[in-house]
């Protein structure tokens, strides 16, 4: 496999897949290079691991091409794993990230430090035409800030203080937070898969 379409709109998360598979030698493509519409796929999974599968087979159907398609999101302990796989409508309907981060920093006021872990969490799911889909989850754990920090990133990057570190996602460059994110993990757990087909 020479060539991987990434099923995402969006920039910042086209980018992290873009980085991560160079290694592989898999040139990778984003949803942002086809010039024709690509409707919004109902992911109404109950896991990460199934919205991802949903995604991955729907497009590598249409086009009948290998896609990388993920579903990703924060789990709070303190909010019994909300956001979940709500975390990109968290808030309403409209995906909107300063909306969603102010709900989760909201209904955790007044929760100690100690109590405010959390966990990003990446389930990428590869669909190849004529093949089985292959599925694996990968994990960064820490804990939610008190108000949001720092410029880079997307999402909840801002409130989320990955452990051993004192600084949130937003806080750490696109290097850094490549090395640990829960994509990276992700696919560190189909590294030898990659590796056999690159």
């Amino acid at each position: 496999m020479k060539e991987l379409v990434v099923a995402t709109k969006n920039k910042g998360k086209a980018e992290e897949f873009r980085v991560m598979f160079s290694g592989y030698g898999i040139e990778v493509k984003s949803l942002l290079d086809f010039p024709e519409a690509v409707q919004d796929i109902v992911e109404d999974g109950t896991t990460f691991e199934e919205n991802a599968i949903i995604k991955a087979e729907a497009i590598a159907a249409e086009y009948d091409i290998p896609v990388a398609a993920d579903d990703s999101g924060l789990e709070v302990d303190a909010l019994d794993g909300r956001p979940g796989i709500f975390s990109a409508r968290y808030a309403g309907e409209e995906k909107n990230d300063q909306k969603n981060l102010e709900k989760v920093l909201t209904e955790l006021k007044g929760v100690p430090a100690g109590e405010r872990t959390a966990r990003f969490v990446c389930a990428v799911a590869v669909a190849r035409p004529g093949h089985k889909t292959f599925v694996k989850r990968g994990t960064c754990e820490g804990t939610i800030a008190e108000s949001p920090r720092g410029t880079e990133g997307f999402g909840y990057d801002p409130i989320f203080i990955p452990t051993g570190s004192d600084r949130t996602m937003a806080e750490h460059s696109s290097e850094e937070k490549n090395s640990i994110s829960h994509r990276k993990n992700a696919i560190l757990e189909i590294e030898q898969w990659l590796q056999q087909l690159s």
